[in-house]
């Protein structure tokens, strides 16, 4: 059972991160207390900002002691309210954004060490002042902080070539609960000493600790990039483009992106300064992009020739090869701009679910005729990352109306995507996490054993239950 922060403990706090690291006015909370989404809403007394990792383990020492609920956050982009406390107004918020220092960087080992708070665009900055690349790439990647990326275990549009973040961590720096500290930053990528304690804390979510420093994987600089916009028939034709690029014996691809007629429609007329770069209408759409860190002609003659002979197979209905830098800006922002646009369109019911790559077409059809069913006047918007199987699998109100007996479905929706999915064997938080927003729906689709595995590790390293209350695991 958790307590309710005592005026002089929140006073102990307080002196633990001096005057510059503790708000507790209304106007300076208030930006801690609502989601990305803004579909959760909660209270506090106090937000911490520590500036130090040892500021974090005698915060955590603290509230262990006086059992206090602690909420970290990072940038606050989580789209499942991971990084919201509870209305309760019991917790206090942990901000991780003073811990910016890229601590080291080390060229010839690929490798770089920063702190949970440094924002994703500064990593990819430092790892490119040394010609090396962060290959995590976000859509929110000028506020999201690296902490926030590892403890959702953020995917993004470069998963194909170099995997998720989990992927691109070589040792973490966490503090546990009860204030120690895990010092595990190592920089080997041959280290067979028992348990690989990085992944209880990748993908956590705060739950289990808070990662307060990683040192990460580099891999080359690009210095040649490919990048087509291409029109298929159907997510069908979109795997098999997939698979024939892949099979040429090119390992150079790092980017497959799924775009709907409707992600091209809604760009073009929310966002502006955008227009169709096609002169015919297709149903659906694929970004490409592969790179090479050599500067070489070879990598655009190989994909072009290979595209043109898909082209001539049928297999694909035109191609936009980009010819500058600037075209290549902006198929890209075609292809970021769709949730901006699905927002500016109306609401939507939005969900996150993945399956095996080859699977995805019957996934699209079955998915979309059950959501057809339960919400005929509902706009699907079906894009996201093909290339790992990844979905963002979402549904429009026809227009920016409140719309109150569409959103009064979502849960026949969710259900109805979401058994799919596991239908198919595949997840339904396939890049975004778990946090609030899927928790309850997490105890249904989990394996059993794989549930009271995790509710035994949070039990032995969180006795308290303090680390980030209600997210990811219900209480029983």
């Amino acid at each position: 059972m958790l307590n309710r922060p005592a005026p002089e403990v929140l006073e102990q706090l307080r002196h633990i991160v001096g005057p510059a690291g503790a708000l507790d006015q209304p106007q300076d909370v208030a930006p801690f207390l609502e989601d990305h989404r803004k579909l959760f809403r909660g209270a506090t007394s106090l937000v911490l900002r520590p500036d130090s990792t040892e500021q974090v383990s005698q915060i955590l020492k603290l509230c262990h002691a006086h059992r206090i609920g602690v909420v970290p956050v990072g940038g606050n982009t989580s789209y499942c309210g991971g990084a919201t406390p509870s209305s309760s107004g019991n917790e206090i918020v942990l901000s991780l954004a003073r811990l910016k220092r890229i601590r080291h960087v080390d060229a010839n080992n690929y490798t770089l060490t920063a702190e949970a708070g440094c924002i994703l665009a500064s990593v990819q900055q430092a790892a490119e002042a040394v010609d090396r690349l962060f290959p995590l790439s976000l859509g929110s990647e000028g506020s999201c902080q690296i902490g926030g990326n590892l403890s959702t275990n953020a995917g993004g549009t470069a998963v194909l070539r170099y995997g998720m973040a989990r992927d691109l961590v070589l040792g973490l720096e966490v503090v546990l609960p009860d204030g120690r500290i895990l010092d595990d930053l190592s920089g080997l990528r041959k280290n067979n000493t028992g348990y690989d304690l990085r992944n209880l804390f990748i993908g956590g979510e705060g739950t289990l600790g808070i990662i307060t420093a990683a040192t990460l994987k580099l891999c080359p600089l690009p210095r040649t990039y490919v990048t087509a916009l291409v029109a298929v028939n159907n997510p069908a034709a979109a795997v098999e483009l997939l698979s024939y690029l892949r099979g040429s014996g090119s390992d150079t691809l790092s980017t497959f992106e799924l775009i709907p007629r409707i992600g091209i429609d809604l760009v073009c007329k929310h966002i502006t300064g955008m227009h169709d770069p096609f002169e015919s209408v297709h149903p659906w759409y694929v970004l490409l992009e592969a790179t090479s860190a050599q500067v070489t002609d070879q990598l655009t003659d190989e994909f072009s020739a290979l595209l043109t002979h898909a082209q001539e197979s049928n297999l694909v209905r035109e191609v936009l090869l980009a010819q500058n830098s600037t075209q290549r800006d902006f198929f890209w922002r075609i292809r970021e701009s769709i949730p901006e646009a699905q927002t500016r369109a109306g609401g939507s019911i939005k969900h996150d679910v993945s399956v095996s790559i080859s699977d995805i077409p019957k996934f699209i059809e079955e998915g979309s005729t059950a959501c057809q069913r339960i919400a005929p006047e509902g706009v699907l918007v079906i894009y996201g990352h093909l290339g790992d199987g990844s979905l963002h699998f979402n549904i429009n109100t026809p227009d920016a109306g409140a719309h109150p007996g569409f959103f009064a479905k979502k849960n026949a929706l969710n259900a109805a995507l979401h058994i799919l999915a596991k239908n198919y064997r595949g997840s339904i938080s396939a890049e975004h996490g778990i946090g609030q927003l899927k928790r309850d729906e997490l105890a249904t689709f989990k394996n059993p054993v794989a549930l009271q595995v995790m509710r035994s590790i949070k039990q032995t390293l969180d006795p308290h239950g303090i680390m980030n209350p209600g997210k990811v695991l219900t209480t029983s």
